[in-house]
C-alpha cells in the first residue's frame, strides 16, 4: 500500500511533505505533486506535513478522488525525471486555491 496525493494539491503544490520523505518518492509537475506507489514505503510521515490535507493512505482515499490512485502512478512514471527531494516555495496563489472544489480540470499533466 502507498500514500496518494489528491486533488487539493492541484494549483497549491506545497512541498512540506517532500522534506520528510525518507525514500524520496515524490515527483512534480507544473502544478501538482505525486507519490510513486512503487517507491512509497507507507511510513505516513508525509500525510501530517501536508498543509492542504491532500495526502491519504491508499485505502482511505475519498470516494470522489479514487481516480488519483491511478493518476499518481501514471504521472510518477511520466514525471520520472522530476523527482523532488527538497522543500520549495508553494505556487504563488497556493493559499487562494487551497480548498477550492473541482480542481481536477486545472491539473497540468
Amino acid at each position: 500500500m502507498a500514500f496518494v496525493i489528491g486533488k487539493n494539491c492541484i494549483k497549491c503544490k506545497y512541498t512540506d511533505c517532500v522534506e520528510v520523505c525518507p525514500v524520496d518518492c515524490f515527483y512534480e509537475g507544473e502544478n501538482f505533486l505525486v507519490i510513486n506507489p512503487l517507491e512509497c514505503i507507507d511510513c505516513a510521515l508525509c500525510e501530517t506535513e501536508c498543509p492542504a490535507n491532500a495526502i491519504f493512505p491508499e485505502d482511505e482515499v475519498p470516494e470522489d478522488q479514487l481516480e488519483f490512485i491511478e493518476l499518481n502512478a501514471k504521472l510518477a512514471e511520466k514525471w520520472a525525471n522530476n523527482n523532488i527531494t527538497e522543500k520549495k516555495d508553494p505556487l504563488p496563489d497556493a493559499d487562494k486555491w487551497n480548498g477550492v472544489a473541482e480542481k481536477i480540470k486545472f491539473l497540468e499533466e
